[in-house]
């Protein structure tokens, strides 16, 4: 069992650190790149889009290794049960946040950065000011899943 916990515990490590490594550097180093937004945003997408591969099956392995961790632990009819139940309950709000928001946030920023790129002058104006506020909500989404992804470690560690 403790290999089954070590592999659950470095999973969620990796997770963590990835995350914590693309929205913490990766985002604000291409802010800080002279190019135009709209061309940030694309690389930025590019780089969410590998990001997925890596991360996808990472997040499916954590999955396997909590359940497994949890149930091949007898963690079910312990007091440790409690902190199964809340790292599950977690992980799955962080998948579903994660891949929710490459749909939702990566694919429209991507067509209106596009768009904004084609656009004339006015036109581009308004779907930068658009692209903007998704970059807020994107980043407080990122955020988010930060915190529940470092809660998820910690649980790992203490299950």
């Amino acid at each position: 069992m403790a290999v089954l916990h070590t592999a659950h515990v470095v999973l969620a490590g990796i997770w963590l650190g990835s995350l914590t490594f693309t929205t913490l550097v990766v985002s604000p180093a291409l802010k800080a790149m002279d190019w135009p937004a709209s061309e940030r945003v694309l690389v930025r997408s590019r780089i969410g889009r590998q990001f997925s591969r890596m991360a996808t099956p990472n997040l499916l392995l954590l999955l396997g290794c909590l359940l497994a961790d949890g149930i091949l632990g007898g963690l079910p009819g312990t007091s440790r049960a409690a902190l199964l139940w809340s790292e599950l309950a977690l992980l799955a709000a962080v998948i579903g946040l994660s891949t929710s928001h490459g749909f939702l946030f990566g694919r429209q920023l991507s067509r209106l950065a596009e768009r904004e790129r084609d656009a004339g002058p006015s036109a581009a104006e308004a779907l930068a000011r658009r692209r903007e506020r998704l970059q807020r909500a994107s980043l407080v989404a990122n955020l988010v899943n930060l915190a529940m992804s470092a809660a998820v470690a910690v649980l790992a560690v203490n299950l």
